[in-house]
C-alpha cells in the first residue's frame, strides 16, 4: 500500500476537491449522483459539454464563459470521475451513456447540443447513435479515441499500442478507487515501463503529489479500457454505423512513434478515414475537420478556437 491508499474520492472531499468559479450541483440518475455547473442564459440552446478520461467538468473551465455568451451551458463529470459516484465493476460505455441519457431528460429537458472529449467523445457518439428520440439536435466529437481504445479494433492499432500502458500502471500502482495509492511507486517506474511519449503523457517529472485531474479520478477507468471490458457491449464500429445526427469531427495531433511503434495522439489516420466512413453510412452528415498541430484537448489548449468551432457549426442548426 502506498501512502495515498483510500485517500481520494467523493468520500474524501477536503483531500480530494479544491473550489471553482462556478457553483456544482447533483443529479440523482437513480444509481449515480452526476455532479455538474450550469451558465448562459436559460432561454439559449442547450449545450451539453462531457469531459475525456481523468478530467472533471472544470477542464472546460476557460472555455464555459466563451461558449456561455451562445449557448446554455452544462458541464458534467461522468460516473467515477470528479464529483460525481464511483461505481465498482460498472464502467462500460453503455452505462456512461446511459447516465447522459437521464442527465439529458432530467436536467436540460429538451433537445440539446453535445461535445465530448476524449473517452467523453466517446460517450457524444454512443448518443448520437443511441440517445432517444429528439434528444441531441447534433454533436461534436473532440479528438475520440475511435478503435485505438479498443482492445482488439477492426482497424489501426489497439489500445495496447497507444494509451494503454499508462492506464496500465494507473491501474497497478493506484488500484481501483485509489485503493492501493502508491503514487511514489508509479513515479518511479514511469521511466522503465513507458515509451519515451508516453512518460510525456503521464506528467509526472518532479511531481511529489498526484495532480488535481487524478485525485478526482477513480483509476479502474482505465483498468476498463485495457481489459476491454469498456466497449464490450458497444464495439465501436457497430456503434458508428448508427449515428442518427449530424456531426462535427475534430481529429488532433497523431503520429506513429518510430521507437516503439506506438500511436501517438488518440486516433490514426487510417482509423479516422472508418469513422467517418461508418458514420455517413447511415446516410447523416458527418464533417470532418483536422487540426494535426492541436493538442488532444482543444478546449484546453485553445478555449478560444474550440468555442469559435463549436459556435460556426452548431449554429447551422439552431433557428
Amino acid at each position: 500500500m502506498g501512502r495515498y491508499a483510500g485517500v481520494f474520492g467523493p468520500h474524501a472531499p477536503e483531500a480530494t476537491y479544491v473550489e471553482h468559479g462556478y457553483p456544482e450541483r447533483l443529479f440523482d440518475t437513480g444509481e449515480v449522483q452526476l455532479n455538474y455547473v450550469v451558465a448562459g442564459d436559460a432561454a439559449a440552446p442547450p449545450l451539453l459539454l462531457i469531459p475525456g478520461q481523468s478530467e472533471s467538468w472544470w477542464g472546460y473551465e476557460a472555455a464555459i464563459p466563451l461558449l456561455a455568451r451562445h449557448f446554455h451551458v452544462h458541464a458534467v463529470d461522468l460516473r467515477g470521475q470528479g464529483r460525481s459516484t464511483r461505481t465498482p465493476g460498472r464502467y462500460t460505455l453503455d452505462n456512461v451513456g446511459n447516465d447522459l441519457v437521464r442527465f439529458l431528460d432530467g436536467v436540460i429537458g429538451r433537445p440539446a447540443f453535445v461535445s465530448g472529449l476524449s473517452s467523453g467523445g466517446l460517450a457524444s457518439a454512443w448518443l448520437s447513435a443511441f440517445a432517444k428520440p429528439g434528444q441531441v439536435v447534433a454533436a461534436c466529437w473532440e479528438d475520440p479515441p475511435f478503435f485505438s481504445s479498443e482492445t482488439a479494433p477492426i482497424v489501426g492499432p489497439p489500445i495496447t499500442d497507444s494509451i494503454g500502458p499508462l492506464f496500465g500502471m494507473w491501474a497497478r500502482y493506484l488500484g481501483d478507487q485509489w485503493s492501493v495509492g502508491d503514487w511514489d511507486g508509479f513515479v518511479a517506474a514511469v521511466p522503465t515501463e513507458l515509451a519515451d511519449w508516453q512518460a510525456h503523457v503521464a506528467l509526472v517529472v518532479g511531481t511529489a503529489d498526484p495532480p488535481q485531474n487524478l485525485r478526482e479520478y477513480d483509476p479502474e477507468w482505465g483498468k476498463a479500457f485495457i481489459t476491454g471490458t469498456f466497449a464490450a457491449s458497444c464495439p465501436h464500429h457497430v456503434m458508428l454505423s448508427k449515428v442518427k445526427v449530424p456531426v462535427l469531427y475534430t481529429h488532433h495531433f497523431r503520429m506513429i512513434d518510430e521507437g516503439s511503434g506506438g500511436l501517438i495522439g488518440a486516433c490514426s489516420d487510417i482509423q479516422a478515414g472508418r469513422v467517418t466512413q461508418l458514420a455517413k453510412s447511415g446516410g447523416r452528415s458527418v464533417t470532418y475537420r483536422s487540426f494535426p498541430m492541436m493538442a488532444h484537448s482543444m478546449h484546453g489548449q485553445d478555449p478560444a478556437l474550440f468555442s469559435e468551432t463549436l459556435v460556426e457549426w452548431f449554429s447551422r442548426f439552431t433557428g
